[in-house]
């Protein structure tokens, strides 16, 4: 049988994580993913809870996926992309829901990129793909390796076209990536994951 039906997502869901530029550089690879896109998207960028957040329109003009805030207890859906929300850290659960819990006053980073790979890892396995671009920090290193370990796919922005190298290299480091690429390719290889792994 199968492996990845053992998982409880049984379709391919990518993961963008980011920090400082991570706005600029989640426009880019979006704007290069079709609407058609076999995957559900979950977006993940560093910012104070405390601020209004317009990640979700700022994001809406640039790509044909649909853009929402993530809600809780939302269905994950193929072609649909889901921005955490500003004080919440997001998991994904073993009904393939989201569920979105306080982030608290004090770190780790909100929102956690270990703790929605973590949960991704364990919820999606070899269909899961972890994408992590500019950031400042080493948020996603625990959370790349817990997608490697489930058999899913670690990308990671290359150093030459990240505004701030620490969060991709932290992720290198660990050596769970399978490619690091230009921010501008990385579209097309979440093409080539998501359409691979709907099959």
């Amino acid at each position: 049988m199968d492996d990845s039906r053992r998982y409880a997502v049984s379709w391919p869901v990518v993961a963008l994580i980011a920090s400082a530029g991570g706005v600029e550089a989640m426009s880019r690879v979006l704007s290069g993913l079709p609407a058609s896109l076999p995957a559900a998207v979950l977006i993940a960028v560093h910012i104070s809870p405390d601020k209004t957040s317009h990640l979700v329109q700022i994001l809406a003009r640039r790509t044909r996926l649909p853009v929402h805030t993530a809600q809780d207890r939302v269905l994950l859906q193929p072609g649909v992309a889901l921005v955490v929300p500003p004080g919440r850290h997001l998991l994904v659960t073993s009904e393939a829901r989201i569920g979105l819990i306080d982030t608290g006053a004090l770190p780790p980073s909100r929102p956690s990129a270990d703790l929605l790979l973590s949960t991704l890892a364990v919820t999606c396995g070899p269909r899961s793909l972890a994408v992590v671009m500019t950031g400042l920090g080493h948020d996603g290193q625990a959370g790349v390796r817990a997608i490697a370990h489930c058999g899913g796919t670690v990308l990671a922005q290359d150093e030459a076209s990240a505004a701030y190298t620490a969060m991709p290299a932290a992720a290198v480091a660990t050596g769970t990536v399978r490619e690091t690429l230009p921010l501008d390719d990385l579209a097309a290889a979440i093409v080539t994951h998501a359409t691979r792994a709907s099959r």
